[in-house]
């Protein structure tokens, strides 16, 4: 099912969202008070203005409140970014997603109600850590200011041993939800089977235990 998307901010993030829900084949309005940026989507995505997103007769006039999803990516004003997020707000979309540029923005996007608020510079930046510690740690997604799922590399210490034999739950508090092997990936992953080099675990629990988790058996000493 298509849905219809807006994108308010044509900058990296917000041009790299246009491009890749156009891709998919959703149909993406592209909002920008920048010519040359607009110009630059016009053939990406289904339709693209030049718009002040902080007035509210402008947005009316480009039929705004038909959108399902409206993705405002403005980058550095965060003035703009707060008024153009009201003026959704105080018409009626359905969905909001903002990109904060620190957690004071992020504050007063909550307390506006947005539907979600985005932090990619931040996000990027817990990710990228997370890698350069260990080749071990592939990737990493936080689910909560708390809770996270990460995906690793069996390590040295794991390989040979069964899910019983480490038993991550009762030792790190951490749930194995899923081993990739190769192409295949088992989601309901024995506990006796013995995992072996190059395994991929999906791993979910608190970012306390998690850590604990990578220093005692991920990361491989050398």
């Amino acid at each position: 099912m298509t849905k219809d998307f807006a994108v308010i901010g044509l900058g990296r993030f917000g041009g790299s969202i246009c491009r890749e829900l156009s891709q998919e084949g959703m149909q993406v309005l592209a909002i920008d008070s920048d010519e040359d940026r607009v110009n630059e989507y016009k053939n990406i995505a289904y339709h693209a203005v030049i718009a002040d997103s902080t007035d509210e007769d402008t947005l009316r006039e480009i039929g705004i409140k038909n959108f399902d999803h409206v993705i405002v990516a403005i980058g550095e004003n965060i003035q703009a970014s707060i008024l153009t997020t009201v003026i959704l707000t105080d018409i009626g979309i359905k969905k909001i997603t903002v990109k904060a540029q620190n957690d004071y923005h992020e504050k007063i996007l909550n307390k506006i109600g947005v539907d979600q608020v985005v932090h990619p510079e931040r996000d990027m930046g817990r990710r990228l850590a997370h890698n350069i510690i260990s080749n071990n740690i592939l990737d990493y997604l936080e689910l909560s200011d708390e809770h996270s799922i990460v995906e690793v590399k069996a390590g040295k210490k794991m390989i040979g041993k069964s899910l019983i034999d480490l038993d991550i739950r009762a030792n790190y508090g951490c749930n194995i939800v899923a081993i990739k092997r190769g192409r295949d990936i088992n989601v309901s992953p024995s506990a006796e089977d013995a995992l072996r080099e190059e395994d991929i675990l999906i791993v979910i629990g608190a970012d306390k235990d998690i850590s604990r988790f990578e220093r005692r058996l991920v990361i491989d000493d050398d």
